[in-house]
């Protein structure tokens, strides 16, 4: 009897089974990074990219005194000076805007068009994604994940939680991250009890926290504390993010 012929089964070409994986990881891809920022929208980060990053580069330079100190601290457990002073000296349009300073980014273009050095127009809102889930350096690459990131920071968390965090996962030295740690390390008190003057000192450090001192402030840190202080009066203090406890 001759055996039944079957039929040929059609096989999708290898150019489509590559497509159809690579549109599957992006897809999951998609639901991590949406389902982690909504996660942390509610639940205090472990840690985050960037001091992972400093630990392993401590680790590979074989030095062993590096510490880091993290100490997660709800806002309402830090003065609110703080959150003002880095506003004021990061990003003052922070209640207004959706995650960019378009402005900014417009003046900074325009300078370094004219030949200066181009210089950084980040929000708040996208140091955050930048600290907590990326790279330091200035791709393409990192910057199109950075802006991909604010924009579901922006749309799934409020202003305070960016605020929040921002103040909890920002370093003030190396190894030091948060208000917290911050507080204790320099001035030996906790977050909450933060003066004016000393979170001034804090944000002044912000744009280079390994380069600039707060213990002794050097003169640049000192002049850059008394503009910031003067800019959170101008905008009239905690109240200016509905922080005045």
């Amino acid at each position: 009897m001759a055996s039944a012929i079957r039929p040929r089964t059609s096989r999708r070409p290898r150019w489509q089974r590559l497509l159809r994986w690579a549109g599957a990881i992006v897809l999951a891809a998609w639901i991590a990074s949406v389902l982690s920022v909504l996660v942390l929208r509610f639940v205090p980060p472990v840690t985050s990219a960037f001091m992972v990053a400093r630990w392993i580069e401590a680790g590979a330079e074989g030095d062993r005194r590096f510490t880091l100190d993290y100490r997660w601290r709800p806002l309402a457990d830090i003065s609110p000076n703080l959150p003002i002073a880095v506003v004021a000296a990061e990003d003052q349009k922070f209640p207004d805007h959706r995650g960019f300073d378009l402005a900014a980014i417009r003046s900074a273009i325009d300078a370094a068009d004219e030949g200066g050095r181009l210089r950084g127009a980040s929000t708040i809102s996208q140091q955050v994604a930048k600290n907590l889930f990326l790279w330091s350096g200035r791709s393409l690459v990192r910057k199109g994940l950075e802006a991909y990131f604010t924009v579901l920071i922006e749309t799934l968390w409020p202003k305070q939680r960016i605020i929040e965090v921002y103040v909890n996962i920002a370093e003030f030295g190396d190894g030091i991250y948060g208000a917290e740690a911050a507080a204790r390390h320099y001035f030996g008190r906790p977050a909450s009890a933060l003066d004016g003057r000393q979170a001034a000192l804090l944000a002044a450090v912000l744009p280079n926290p390994r380069q600039y001192r707060i213990d002794p402030p050097s003169p640049f840190v000192r002049q850059r504390a008394g503009w910031i202080e003067r800019q959170m009066r101008q905008l009239g203090g905690p109240a200016y993010l509905g922080l005045d406890r």
